[in-house]
């Protein structure tokens, strides 16, 4: 911006022109009276030589700039404040609810998160029927897929639902009985697969909050909410088949149908596969224990360890 020019508030006297008719004057002695001459007529006040006037005018300049400049980046909007923009934080806040840890944690794991169901043949042979339902999770973005091993045994078909509805058989590739886990691999899969990711249990402690995702009762997908209980726990099978150890304790409501489900932290990482569940009666639903198995071990079954 051009700063407009600054006068000075002195004035000066300017010489009148001399006559050219009039006969040059001889020097006067200096102690001789002055001659007396008619008095020149009053100047007219200019405005840069009032002091105030000039400062106002310098003031009012500087405005005007300053103004323009501003319009000129945004046409009728003023300066942005802090103030302003913790208002605007603050409204938005107000009139917006943001998602859950839960609700963010289900986002990030459900692409990975995949339907199993297990048939046999008819007594006539002549159909499938579905033997049961459970979960599974997919950890590499091949379709192989981590689920328990007792939803896949005895099925001589095997199939798995994607998240995005796409079907596809699966064979299984592995087992890790201690563990009661299974390895499967899907015969398609979807072009933008995603696989989980997954976490170590080295930091997990009593208290972290966790969600259990998958089918219960082939209800789903379907999510829950609550915390590790408790950490290197033993189950025995209802069966009394064989005893799982080293096991994650949580409280997330877990049922018939969850088995093979991933355990997943806040952040959407998968921690454990969802094994059992403890109850005294005979009843085989959720009474606010439940058994997953660490990813660690989970991971061992299909000969990766991501840690």
């Amino acid at each position: 911006m051009r700063r407009p020019a600054l006068y000075s508030s002195a004035s000066r006297a300017r010489p009148e022109p001399p006559d050219a008719d009039a006969a040059p004057s001889s020097p006067q002695p200096t102690d001789a009276a002055p001659a007396a001459s008619a008095a020149p007529p009053p100047a007219r006040r200019r405005w840069w030589s009032d002091p105030r006037l000039l400062w106002a005018t310098i003031v009012l300049l500087a405005a005007a700039a300053l103004g323009a400049g501003t319009i000129a980046l945004r046409p009728g909007a003023r300066a942005l404040t802090q103030k302003d923009i913790d208002a605007a934080v603050l409204r938005t806040l107000e009139t917006n609810v943001l998602p859950s840890p839960a609700a963010k944690a289900y986002a990030a794991i459900i692409p990975s998160v995949v339907r199993v169901m297990g048939f046999v043949k008819s007594k006539d042979g002549k159909e499938e029927v579905e033997q049961g339902v459970g979960t599974g999770v997919v950890i590499v973005d091949k379709g192989i897929i981590l689920t328990n091993l007792h939803v896949v045994s005895g099925a001589q078909t095997i199939k798995v639902t994607f998240s995005d509805g796409m079907e596809s058989t699966a064979s299984v590739t592995g087992t890790q009985p201690e563990n009661d886990l299974a390895v499967l691999q899907a015969h398609k899969i979807p072009d933008d697969m995603i696989a989980a990711t997954m976490r170590s249990t080295a930091d997990l402690t009593p208290g972290d909050q966790v969600v259990a995702v998958g089918f219960p009762f082939g209800i789903g997908p379907s999510t829950s909410a609550g915390v590790v209980s408790g950490l290197g726990r033993s189950f025995r099978s209802p069966e009394g088949k064989h005893v799982l150890t080293n096991l994650i304790q949580f409280d997330a409501a877990a049922n018939p149908g969850n088995s093979g489900g991933p355990l997943v932290t806040m952040d959407g990482q998968v921690v454990g596969i969802v094994t059992a569940i403890l109850n005294p009666s005979q009843q085989r639903t959720f009474v606010g224990i439940g058994f997953a198995v660490p990813i660690e071990n989970a991971a061992s079954a299909v000969g990766l360890h991501p840690f």
